[in-house]
C-alpha cells in the first residue's frame, strides 16, 4: 500500500484536515482545508511532499474556508464536492461572519464530483461516493487498496452528521451510511471530519444512530 495519511486539526472546530499522499511519487492532496494554512503547509514541507490538488467533502467553513487562498498559493486545482454543494460554497463569506471565522472566499471547484467518479493521486485511486444528508452535495473518498475512508461529516465515532442545517435531510444521511458506507469492509478505517478515527465494523455494531442488531 502506498497511500499515506496524516491529519492536521484546524480551525476552532478542530476539523480533521487530511493530508493524503502516494508514497511512491510523493504527490499529495489536501482534503478539507478549513483554515490554519501555515500549519497545513508545515506538515507538507516536513514530508517533502508535492501538493497536486485540493479535495473537498463539503462546503461548511471549517472544511472549506481556506480553499481559495491555499489553491492560489500552491497553484493547484480544487476537486469536489458534488455540484449541489454550491448552495454552501457560495455562502462561505456569510458563513465566516456567522461563526466568527476569518473572511472566507466563495469556492467554485475546478471539477465537480459525482457518484462513481474517481480521483487520482500519484499511483493511487480513490472512489467518490455521494452521501447527502448533512449537506446536499457531500462526498466521501474511499481507497479500497488502503482500506481507508475520508468521511467528512457523514459518520463519526459513535455519531453522525447534523441534519438541522438548511437542506439537511436526516433520512438521506441514514440511507447513505447504511447503503453506501456499511457495505464497505468492516476493517475499513474511517477518518471523520472531527474526533478520533473509527472503523466501519465498530460503527455497524455500536453507533446508536445507525447500528444494526444483525452485526452485534
Amino acid at each position: 500500500m502506498s497511500l499515506k495519511l496524516h491529519t492536521v486539526p484546524v480551525t476552532p472546530f478542530a476539523q480533521n484536515c487530511s493530508l493524503l499522499w502516494c508514497d511512491v511519487t510523493l504527490n499529495a492532496a489536501i482534503v478539507d482545508p478549513g483554515g490554519d494554512i501555515e500549519r497545513i503547509l508545515a506538515e507538507v514541507a516536513a514530508r517533502d511532499l508535492t501538493v497536486v490538488k485540493i479535495l473537498l467533502t463539503h462546503g461548511h467553513i471549517d472544511h472549506a474556508g481556506a480553499t481559495m487562498p491555499l489553491a492560489r498559493r500552491l497553484g493547484v486545482p480544487v476537486e469536489g464536492p458534488q455540484r449541489e454543494e454550491s448552495f454552501w460554497l457560495d455562502q462561505l463569506p456569510n458563513q465566516g461572519q456567522m461563526f466568527g471565522f476569518p473572511p472566507a472566499e466563495a469556492v467554485t471547484p475546478d471539477r465537480w464530483l459525482e457518484e462513481g467518479d474517481t480521483v487520482t493521486l500519484g499511483e493511487e485511486t480513490l472512489a467518490v461516493l455521494h452521501c447527502p444528508g448533512h449537506t446536499p452535495g457531500h462526498v466521501v473518498f474511499y481507497s479500497a487498496a488502503a482500506g481507508l475512508l475520508i468521511a467528512g461529516d457523514v459518520l463519526f465515532q459513535g455519531s453522525i452528521g447534523r441534519t438541522d442545517f438548511p437542506r439537511g435531510n436526516h433520512q438521506q444521511l441514514i440511507d447513505a451510511i447504511r447503503g453506501k458506507l456499511f457495505v464497505l469492509p468492516e476493517e475499513t478505517v474511517v477518518v471523520p471530519g472531527h474526533g478520533p478515527y473509527t472503523t466501519i465494523g465498530d460503527e455497524k455494531r455500536h453507533n446508536p444512530f445507525v447500528a444494526d442488531a444483525r452485526y452485534r
